[in-house]
């Protein structure tokens, strides 16, 4: 009897508990058919998404002058646009992968929370890498073509280049940097033989030969052949024409300066949109898991 007796307690207490932990053993952890699932919907709301973005942004802008946005409009709407579009799509993806998930039986409450938490961050790992994938297969489509075709212009430039080369060398002139001194070389006291064109492509050279740091710094002796030069082909007085050397000097090194203007502060729009998309995938990861537990947490009431 108390051989029958142990033989029961352990028919009752060992025998269930190894069924249990083999139970516990063969449950997967992860639900790869919910993730994929999740992330195939997060990807095609995206898309959806940005194609009605897409049409919102064109209705908003215009060729016309004082019609539609302005330019800062439009960038904003862009920016919060792909962050509404990045969390809805995190949202919905987190949420089915939580909802479609296998349910975990005699686990913790804590475990099964932590488990769909995971299994809505997965589904926007996976979202991501997929999206990333399509875009970065589209821009390389496109560069490719871009390639191809500045290939093609930049053949025939280097032919074109060629043939001017060797022109060039037939009529005994050298480049720009070499013309420069050529030119020093044949200056007059009073510069007032040869044509228009030559005068243009005379300060040209002398002009790209004071270039520094994009912006143009004359010496003394160019400055005045320059004035002497626009003096006689203009017939204005040599201070006037000093002046209007000034004048173009100054409008040439303005110009450049707003372009370097511009650069900077375009560099400094994309760093910011940089920041802002890489905080919106943060967030978004946290909607996709909060999601996912949201629909577990549904799965298991239901």
């Amino acid at each position: 009897m108390t051989l029958s007796s142990a033989d029961s307690r352990l028919d009752i207490e060992v025998f269930p508990d190894e069924i249990l932990a083999s139970e516990r053993t063969s449950d997967n952890a992860v639900s790869w058919g919910a993730i994929i699932a999740g992330a195939f919907a997060a990807v095609a709301t995206t898309l959806i998404l940005l194609a009605i973005g897409a049409g919102i942004g064109l209705s908003m802008i215009s060729p016309w002058s004082g019609v539609g946005a302005s330019v800062g409009t439009v960038g904003v709407s862009a920016v919060v646009g792909l962050v509404v579009v990045q969390w809805v799509a995190s949202g919905l993806g987190g949420f089915l992968a939580g909802r479609l998930r296998s349910k975990w039986d005699k686990l913790h409450g804590h475990e099964v929370f932590f488990r769909d938490t995971a299994h809505g961050f997965l589904t926007w790992a996976v979202a991501t890498v997929v999206g990333a994938v399509i875009f970065a297969s589209v821009t390389a489509t496109g560069v490719s073509g871009i390639a191809r075709g500045t290939a093609d212009v930049a053949s025939a430039a280097a032919s074109g280049a060629a043939q001017a080369g060797v022109n060039q060398a037939d009529q005994g002139s050298g480049s720009d940097v070499m013309g420069y001194f050529l030119d020093t070389m044949f200056r007059s006291a009073n510069p007032t033989a040869g044509d228009k064109a030559d005068a243009r492509a005379e300060t040209a050279r002398i002009l790209f030969r004071s270039t520094h740091d994009a912006q143009i710094t004359l010496s003394p002796d160019d400055k005045a052949y320059l004035s002497q030069l626009v003096a006689n082909r203009t017939g204005i007085s040599q201070a006037d024409a000093t002046q209007r050397v000034d004048t173009v000097v100054a409008q040439i090194n303005d110009a450049a300066m707003k372009l370097r203007q511009a650069a900077d502060a375009a560099r400094k729009r994309a760093a910011q949109l940089s920041i802002v998309v890489a905080l919106s995938m943060l967030i978004g990861a946290f909607i996709a898991s909060a999601a996912g537990a949201l629909g577990g947490s549904i799965r298991e009431e239901y």
